[in-house]
């Protein structure tokens, strides 16, 4: 049996901040699946273990399993069917580099930690990797065309229903089992359609490739979706979405536009919310780096909001363009609120920010992940203390 443990890089991981202070890098979703998810496709070693090493407070959640002999391979980095073969070609000792980056390596952890290759093999290719939040979006219409590839392959789709209006070629468009569109238009011209188990498209929603909704979530009655936008499990969304991730449980379920813009779990963006992903003067945006502290140029022109896991925005709020928000910020009030808030952070332009004590926030998070079925559990609270207790010591 193969033990295959996904190596967070430290500099990567807080980069991708504040994404990954809930989960390591190989957990966030980029195309139709996670990371890891493609990792463990791409390896096809069906009797596999796999494992996550990590930051200590997420161990509870994501844990270690290190033997003698390990396969590690690095959480951000996106597998192709020729790095996953190297990968496993790899033998004791030996590391898998592309250029001065560690792709894999095959060995004891103890020679991992101390950098201690036998031999190292060259890629030969700068490897798709996601190492800024921005990469997400930026990358994600590439790599939901090679999913909707991978997880289609050789299979039929469930039936495309009566009332649904296809534009372009039906066979780019995939259903699950329990998925409908009945009344919603779905245009394949400028990329692929995938539809998970049991996923709604409602009524006079227009949805425009490339597109994935994960198992359960919903697209809402007139929703207008611009690829390459991504749901996660149990999503909802409406008024205007254009290339945008959801990581899963998120809604922005009313009017108001979201672009070029992540999305964590247990998000809410309230009704009438509206963010901006373009700067007046045309110019190049620049994004909060906690790894820096402060603002670096991103070489974009268009970024939209980057929401750490349980962000809420109030009715009719307003984000500048490429606003940061940490894990369980809520935003509400008149104006445009300031282009950083830290986590556990709630208020708006109109009468500044104060902190969300624990105490407060925790019920609130066990209300909201009940509403899904899922509860609040001694790891999550683990989790979010220990994100509490980072926030309060480094990050405001």
């Amino acid at each position: 049996m193969r033990n295959i443990i996904f190596f967070d890089d430290n500099e990567v991981r807080k980069a991708l901040l504040p994404l990954t202070f809930t989960r390591p890098a190989a957990e966030l979703r980029v195309g139709i699946t996670t990371i890891a998810e493609k990792w463990r496709h791409m390896l096809g070693t069906a009797d596999a273990r796999y494992s996550h090493l990590t930051v200590p407070y997420l161990k509870a959640k994501f844990p270690l399993i290190a033997l003698e002999s390990n396969l590690m391979v690095a959480g951000h980095v996106i597998p192709s069917t020729q790095i996953a073969a190297k990968a496993l070609a790899l033998g004791s000792g030996e590391a898998l580099m592309a250029g001065g980056e560690l792709v894999a390596f095959n060995g004891t952890a103890a020679d991992f930690d101390a950098r201690r290759f036998a031999r190292i093999v060259e890629l030969g290719e700068e490897p798709m990797a996601i190492r800024r939040p921005y990469d997400i979006f930026t990358l994600n219409g590439q790599v939901l065309e090679s999913d909707f590839a991978r997880l289609t392959s050789g299979r039929k789709s469930a039936p495309l229903p009566p009332t649904c209006t296809v534009i372009g070629d039906p066979s780019r468009i995939f259903l699950e089992e329990g998925a409908t569109a009945d009344g919603a238009t779905l245009n394949s011209r400028q990329g692929c359609i995938y539809l998970g188990r049991n996923v709604e498209v409602m009524e006079g929603a227009c949805v425009r490739g490339p597109f994935a909704a994960g198992e359960g979530s919903k697209v809402r009655i007139g929703a207008k979706v611009y690829g390459a936008t991504t749901l996660g499990p149990q999503c909802k969304i409406g008024g205007e979405v254009e290339n945008c991730v959801f990581t899963g449980y998120s809604n922005k379920a009313h009017d108001g536009y979201l672009g070029d813009a992540v999305v964590g779990e247990w998000c809410n963006i309230g009704g009438g919310t509206t963010a901006s992903n373009l700067k007046n003067d045309y110019s190049e945006i620049k994004l909060w780096n906690y790894a820096s502290q402060r603002f670096e140029r991103t070489g974009l022109q268009f970024c939209g909001p980057i929401m750490g896991d349980h962000c809420k925005t109030g009715v009719n709020s307003m984000l500048n363009t490429a606003t940061v928000l940490g894990v369980g910020v809520n935003i509400h009030g008149s104006g445009f609120p300031r282009p950083f808030v830290a986590s556990f952070q709630e208020g708006g332009n109109a009468g500044g920010f104060k902190d969300v004590p624990l105490k407060a926030f925790l019920p609130i998070a066990e209300r909201v992940m009940a509403r899904r079925g899922i509860a609040l559990d001694d790891t999550e609270r683990g989790i979010l203390t220990a994100v509490h207790a980072i926030a309060e010591r480094k990050y405001k």
